[in-house]
């Protein structure tokens, strides 16, 4: 199981999303299935009675199975559907929106119980099957870049079992500003330290280092066989150097080295398969791609339209729910 699917990872999101961790558990003769959500109060009430929504935390999850019989998969689902559908109805929840894994593939269990959509390409560098990932994933002029960012004298460092971010958050911060990224990717100090107070032993902090200096930084979850890239930032006046492909580096020769399987980068800004941010990761795992997927669901029909009647919207939206735009 992976970090994403840990109850302390639903708890790094409560402030952020507004809403409270949970952590649904079926059981039954044919199985177990987990279920990890944020549980958000919608903003609107219906005959003074108060509901909420579902969200998938920040990155991916959504429902697995944890343990099941030999060719009962799609049982299993079927009565963790009904279960959970009495749930959702017994305590209010209205519906559900799901990022699921693109490694675990866990939407493959769950097509009959929630409408899913592909959405994008993720990528990864692919450490377990081969001798010289670096070679074989790394794109030529990624590992041009690398040499020359070497040979002017760039180095890395990589701390495991941090005690703070060090200067992480500067730098981040200076990338976001620069990508005039959203306002909800402005993660404060408080998150970082809560990531590394819940997960002491499952952060690892990559620094590219120019002139005694740190000049790019990534902050990455490992867990398992798996090393995810969470979040990386650069300093602009640093950027002709490609300190951003020294990270790539440092933590592919570490991972080779740890005996780790993968390395996760995830997908583009957009859906588009000439996305800038895509096309970067890429060069970093030219044979190496998952399927990010969504998924949705209305639990409460009759509440959700009278939601959408409320706040003066139309179901055709894409958006989901269409009550919250």
């Amino acid at each position: 199981m992976d970090i994403y699917f840990q109850p302390e990872y639903g708890k790094l999101y409560e402030t952020i999303e507004q809403g409270k961790s949970e952590v649904y558990e079926y059981k039954g003769p044919l199985g177990a299935i987990q279920h990890m959500y944020i549980r958000r109060e919608i903003p609107i009430q219906i005959d003074h009675k108060t509901y909420y929504d579902l969200i998938t935390p920040y990155g991916y999850g959504g429902p697995l199975i944890v343990s099941c019989e030999d060719g009962s998969r799609d049982q299993l689902v079927q009565s963790f559907q009904k279960e959970f559908q009495s749930y959702c109805l017994d305590h209010n929840i209205v519906s559900e929106f799901i990022r699921f894994h693109p490694i675990v593939k866990n939407a493959d269990d769950f097509q009959n119980c929630y409408e899913i959509q592909t959405i994008r390409k993720t990528v990864g560098t692919n450490l377990v099957d081969y001798d010289d990932p670096v070679q074989a994933e790394f794109s030529k002029s990624c590992r041009k870049n690398i040499r020359r960012a070497v040979e002017e004298g760039v180095t890395y460092r990589i701390t495991e079992n941090p005690s703070h971010a060090g200067d992480f958050t500067k730098i981040y911060y200076a990338t976001m500003d620069r990508n005039d990224a959203n306002s909800f990717y402005f993660f404060d100090d408080e998150y970082f330290t809560q990531c590394i107070n819940l997960f002491p032993d499952h952060v690892i902090l990559v620094e590219a280092i120019y002139q005694g200096k740190t000049v790019a930084m990534s902050f990455c979850f490992i867990y398992g066989k798996w090393i995810h890239i969470h979040l990386s930032g650069a300093l602009t006046e640093y950027l002709h150097l490609s300190p951003s492909y020294i990270l790539k580096y440092a933590v592919t020769m570490w991972g080779k080295e740890k005996g780790y399987e993968l390395i996760h980068y995830g997908g583009g800004r957009t859906n588009s398969p000439e996305d800038n941010l895509y096309l970067f990761k890429k060069k970093f795992g030219r044979n190496t791609e998952f399927t990010f997927c969504t998924g949705k669901r209305i639990w409460n029909t009759e509440v959700y339209q009278r939601l959408c009647t409320a706040a003066g919207v139309t179901q055709t939206n894409d958006f989901f729910p269409v009550y919250r735009i």
